[in-house]
């Protein structure tokens, strides 16, 4: 900035010491003022810095210059005229040159930090294009496949544990089953109150304001009421055992085949808090699988698996040797000197399908999980299993799929 200062204040010290012209002396200090204007356009290019400035600091020159042609055009002038004209022209220049200057300085000090901005841009350019960027964006890539990767393998493990306990244990799994079709939709039921119990299977509720008896479908437990009979075993356990599940509760009442038995009183499946209160008697091994006079019936196949469990376990009624028979319950118990009374707890020989003593045989062989349980009782079962039927998990119930 300073040699350009020195280019136009050089011509006009030397125009004041010989006393040039007026109009040449303008002439010269806007081709002065040009020069610097060009001057400062290129170094604002070198910088790499935007400015117009430069161009108008030599527009202003040129302007000057053209002002020099036309005052030498008209010589006409006075002398005395031409003194304030030179002066107003010195001022004109003067001030023209300060506002260069200033305007100079500021693009001076303004182009480092335009210059250090477009370093700093094409420094980021250059980071963006690296190969190193490349190379962690990669890899930022596969640890997110990674991750999401052992994400899903985690959840899949999580998955095949939850169904693994399902798979160790497949009696649960039936007995669920079996629970779960048993307690088939019944909020549609018949709602009544239990207001006596006469005996295991025989409750007295209030229905739609009425009193009625029901008599529990599929069942029957040792008497404690019969006018002809003593009370028997386990009678007074299966009443007792009504009482505590029953007394004061609602329950549901499920119809399946006719309505009412000879006595007027209804023959009813009996739904207390969810579950089947018939099929709750025969798991606890306080009543038999009696009275099938009008099959099918839509519980009777989990009827009998219930049944066989208890058997199976010697809960209950099924704990006294020959204490159930086909007609009901034996009047006198058993003792270890009696004649075992085979005919009255299974088939005979003659009434099963297969000689258990004949050829060996499997689930496939039967029609029915009844026919298959007194097969395998025939054949010595619990204590033993020539035939194979009780699978692995030794409970006692052969063939639960049928």
């Amino acid at each position: 900035m300073a040699g350009c200062l020195t280019i136009v204040a050089i011509p006009i010290i030397i125009g004041l010491i010989i006393n040039f012209p007026i109009a040449t002396l303008g002439l010269v200090i806007g081709i002065g003022i040009a020069y610097w204007g060009i001057h400062e356009g290129s170094i604002n290019k070198k910088l790499g810095a935007r400015s117009k400035k430069p161009i108008i600091i030599s527009l202003i020159g040129f302007m000057i210059v053209i002002g020099g042609f036309s005052a030498q055009a008209s010589g006409g002038e006075t002398a005395k005229d031409s003194e304030p004209r030179t002066d107003e022209v010195d001022n004109t220049s003067t001030e023209t040159s300060d506002e260069s200057n200033a305007a100079s300085e500021q693009e001076y000090e303004d182009s480092p930090k335009d210059a250090a901005k477009e370093t700093d841009t094409e420094s980021e350019l250059e980071e963006k294009d690296s190969p190193k960027d490349d190379d962690t964006k990669e890899t930022d890539a596969e640890s997110n496949e990674d991750e999401k990767d052992n994400i899903e393998t985690s959840d899949q493990e999580k998955k095949q544990e939850s169904k693994e306990p399902a798979k160790e244990s497949p009696e649960s799994t039936e007995q669920q089953k079996e629970e779960e079709s048993s307690e088939a939709n019944h909020s549609s039921l018949p709602v009544a109150t239990v207001t006596r119990i006469v005996d295991g299977d025989t409750i007295e509720v209030n229905l739609n304001g009425k009193e009625e008896a029901i008599r529990l479908l599929l069942v029957d437990t040792p008497e404690t009421k019969h006018p002809s009979l003593p009370v028997q075993e386990f009678g007074p356990e299966a009443s007792q055992f009504a009482k505590d599940k029953l007394s004061g509760k609602q329950v549901q009442i499920e119809y399946d085949g006719p309505k009412r038995d000879h006595y007027d009183r209804l023959l009813a499946y009996l739904w207390v808090d969810g579950k089947m209160f018939n099929e709750m008697l025969l798991e606890e091994g306080l009543a038999r699988v009696a009275y099938v006079y009008d099959p099918p019936y839509t519980h009777f196949d989990a009827y009998i698996k219930a049944q066989n469990r208890a058997k199976s376990a010697n809960k209950g009624i099924w704990s006294i040797p020959g204490y159930v028979t086909e007609d009901g319950f034996a009047k006198e118990e058993a003792t270890s000197d009696s004649e075992p009374e085979t005919s009255t707890e299974q088939p005979s020989g003659s009434e099963l399908k297969y000689d258990p003593n004949g050829p060996d045989r499997n689930c496939s062989d039967f029609d029915t999980q009844q026919e298959a349980q007194d097969f395998y009782e025939a054949a010595g079962g619990p204590e033993r299993d020539p035939h194979g039927l009780d699978g692995s998990d030794n409970d006692g119930l052969v063939c639960e799929s049928l």
